[in-house]
């Protein structure tokens, strides 16, 4: 069999990843799920945490035991990483008494309703209704339509002080999930924005927008692209330092809202 052969062949695939939970109690008397991962890419047993929760990860030779006590022995390190991505919680009629908007944690009324749906009123509240019968993928799809709502009534409002002096204006504005980047410009002009923005504050929401707007200037991160930046947004600086402290929060909490 010819060396490339080899490579194709089913039995030189590599091993898939084995996946299971299992739960750990914390030092400050907390129950958590870890997701516990046997990757055969893996060279040493590691700990993580993202948005999506923490994981426990060994390599092929690696026992269960030695992944058992490292961590248990990193449980100190694994609260701190916790409490940096905040109390994220899943959407629940009966037990979601508020969620993130803003930079604000507005309080929900829940009501019987035909359809799922939510509204911002002027005081702050926000009123979700649904009918009684529907589960928890309608309630998360309506959030969804809520916050993507909101993100884009921001985005209208900052967006035509920012056209002026660009080449021209993004083909089309997008808002996903993402899983670290806040923002991205293709080359096609479509931008496309971290729908967990609009949990945040506005200023650092603004700015995320301004700098993939100056991307249409310059594709790269050059001197002459951060003078761009610098001229439309001054304060730039805070709004990068937010993110690093408040970052990975606002990542957990969309992701917890919005998956369960």
């Amino acid at each position: 069999m010819s060396s490339l052969s080899r490579l194709l062949s089913p039995s030189a695939r590599p091993a898939p990843m084995q996946r299971e939970t299992l739960r750990i109690r914390l030092e400050d008397g907390r129950e958590i799920e870890v997701t516990r991962v046997r990757d055969p890419r893996a060279r040493r047993i590691r700990l993580s945490v993202s948005e999506r929760g923490a994981r426990l990860t060994l390599p092929l030779r690696a026992s269960l035991k030695a992944g058992d006590a490292f961590l248990h022995e990193h449980r100190g390190w694994l609260a701190a990483q916790l409490a940096d991505h905040g109390d994220a919680r899943p959407l629940d009629r009966a037990a979601t008494t508020g969620l993130p908007l803003r930079e604000a944690c507005c309080p929900v009324r829940w009501e019987t309703g035909r359809y799922s749906h939510a509204q911002l009123r002027d005081d702050g509240t926000i009123v979700f209704a649904a009918p009684a019968q529907a589960g928890p993928d309608a309630l998360r799809r309506a959030l969804r339509e809520f916050y993507e709502a909101q993100a884009r009534a921001d985005i209208a409002r900052w967006m035509p002080a920012y056209l002026a002096g660009l080449p021209r204006p993004p083909s089309r504005v997008r808002l996903k999930v993402m899983s670290s980047q806040w923002g991205s410009l293709a080359p096609d002009g479509t931008l496309t924005l971290d729908l967990a923005l609009v949990l945040g504050r506005s200023s650092a929401f603004e700015y995320v927008l301004v700098h993939e707007l100056c991307h249409l200037i310059h594709a790269d991160h050059s001197r002459a692209f951060w003078r761009e930046v610098e001229t439309r947004c001054p304060d730039w600086r805070e709004a990068r330092d937010y993110f690093r402290e408040h970052g990975r929060r606002l990542k957990g909490e969309l992701h917890a809202l919005l998956t369960g």
